[in-house]
């Protein structure tokens, strides 16, 4: 349980401004943390949490304000930060070998030394193999033993349970407590607010760049922290208001896709969704809460632990090509790296994935590929000065549009979309999402991601809002409301009963 706050600040920090290219990722942020405290950072994706992270540790240097500093800070990042291919011990203790009388490494009292100082995380691996021999979890351990053995008076840590499994979970939780109990001041940057709650005692609210609250978490209900994230005021979460919903057209027909039970420990565990033609199903959720992952496994781009996928009755065998040839197409969140090539042209970004529909004995149709581009440039209005020209001139709205050309031309039956409208214009937003009801309207079954939770309660018929890897509720009809999927997202942890729908 947290404890009472001590009043000795080890860090502080008086109206912190930071731009990048004329954008301000911070602007006016005080931030204090006390010695021995536990103190959690939170915001949505591209709040400024990392931006005041890496002003801390003096990566950036802010444009103004001012930042004291009482003592060393180590940082514990979401992905591992050591070097795979070294030994344990050596990560452990890089920079600060132990010597022998001759100056040289002392290796046998470096692994000795680190098999000790791990067993108190729960390690006890080989400290002489390889780092990267090591499961994920352990070595997100080795990586806080090695902040903690700097004799650090801050440690910083980011998402440091996003790859870790519930007994390792367990094992972290208890070294922060250690710690804390140690005077050892903490960040605690999480998405997963059971944990935060259980550990820490104060909480700051980054939206936008801009501090929007801090004070002591226990103070602060769940759905009043997960509003002062999101931007939403809640007055009463009881005073449940309704949104029109006509008549549910896709109540007879059977479900296309039935994904049930998906696992991929720790990141999902148990999420079953299913999507009728022509219906469009939101997953709602903080970001980290499993909506691209759920994604990914029902397409076959994430391994799964357990569960299945069936399209019209018929399971998928586990792989992309089997998943496409199925009849499941997704739109990746980061069109940047997992969709366009830059520089390929419109007309090569559009016609890949139908590329193998469109070649016989190995030669593809020119003419076949120029219609099948001709028509989607215009369906989509997709504004180009010919198919030729390079796709990384594009917008970025016509650049998501020419990632939807190229899985609208494999003739899909089922279309995830993954933040379909992130980083585009209003104008192109408007378009996507004429689109996405377009499709629908034709019969498509669409599984739609978005962070912005007017753009599911506008274009869903149905939520599922998923919260650390697991389904918090299903929404549908006047249940639709920003109040009830709040409601679910800040929910404290059910029993699996609770989890078929939230009323």
């Amino acid at each position: 349980m947290p404890t009472e706050i001590p009043s000795s600040p080890v860090i502080e920090v008086a109206g912190v401004t930071k731009t990048f290219a004329g954008v301000q990722a911070l602007r006016d942020v005080d931030f204090t943390l006390q010695r021995g405290e536990i103190h959690a950072l939170v915001g949505e994706n591209g709040a400024g949490k990392s931006t005041l992270i890496k002003v801390l540790t003096g990566i950036h240097t802010p444009d103004a304000g001012r930042i004291t500093r009482d003592g060393h800070i180590s940082t514990i990042y979401q992905e591992v930060n050591l070097v795979p291919l070294m030994s344990v011990s050596a990560n452990l203790f890089l920079g600060r070998e132990p010597r022998n009388r001759f100056g040289l490494i002392d290796r046998a009292r470096r692994d000795a030394d680190a098999a000790e100082l791990l067993r108190g995380y729960g390690i006890t691996a080989d400290v002489s193999s390889p780092l990267g021999t090591l499961a994920v979890g352990e070595q997100q351990m080795v990586a806080l033993a090695r902040a903690v053995a700097a004799e650090a008076d801050v440690v910083i840590m980011d998402e440091p349970t996003s790859s870790l499994e519930p007994r390792e979970v367990e094992t972290l939780l208890g070294v922060v407590q250690k710690l804390h109990e140690e005077g050892i001041a903490i960040i605690y940057v999480s998405h997963r607010m059971d944990e935060l709650y259980r550990i820490c005692d104060t909480v700051t609210v980054l939206r936008d760049g801009v501090n929007v609250h801090s004070g002591p978490l226990k103070e602060l209900p769940r759905i009043e922290l997960v509003s002062l994230m999101l931007g939403r005021s809640v007055k009463e979460i009881e005073n449940h208001g309704t949104t029109a919903f006509g008549e549910d057209h896709h109540a007879d027909a059977e479900p296309v896709l039935e994904a049930t039970g998906l696992t991929s420990k720790p990141r999902i565990n148990g999420v079953s969704v299913a999507i009728r033609p022509g219906e469009v199903v939101g997953l709602a959720g903080l970001l980290g809460s499993g909506r691209t992952e759920t994604a990914k496994a029902i397409i076959g781009a994430l391994p799964i632990d357990g569960g299945t996928v069936l399209v019209a009755g018929t399971p998928v065998p586990r792989t992309v090509k089997a998943a496409t040839r199925a009849g499941i197409s997704m739109l990746a969140e980061d069109r940047k790296t997992e969709g366009i090539i830059p520089n390929l042209s419109v007309r090569e970004n559009i016609v890949l994935a139908a590329l193998p529909r469109l070649s016989r004995f190995g030669v593809t149709s020119r003419s076949k590929q120029d219609r099948i581009v001709d028509t989607f440039i215009k369906r989509l209005r997709i504004k180009v000065s010919s198919p030729e020209q390079k796709v990384a001139e594009l917008s970025g709205g016509n650049q998501q549009k020419v990632l939807l050309a190229r899985w609208l031309c494999t003739e899909p039956r089922i279309l995830l979309l993954d933040e379909p409208t992130r980083g585009i214009d209003v104008g192109a937003k408007a378009e996507v999402q004429a689109l996405i009801d377009e499709l629908a309207r034709e019969g498509l079954a669409v599984l739609l991601i978005s962070s912005e939770l007017d753009e599911l309660l506008d274009g869903a018929d149905r939520l599922v809002v998923l919260r650390d890897g697991s389904v918090a509720g299903e929404l549908e009809g006047d249940q639709l409301t920003r109040e009830h999927v709040l409601k679910a997202i800040a929910a404290e942890v059910t029993d699996d009963s609770d989890h078929a729908s939230t009323h």
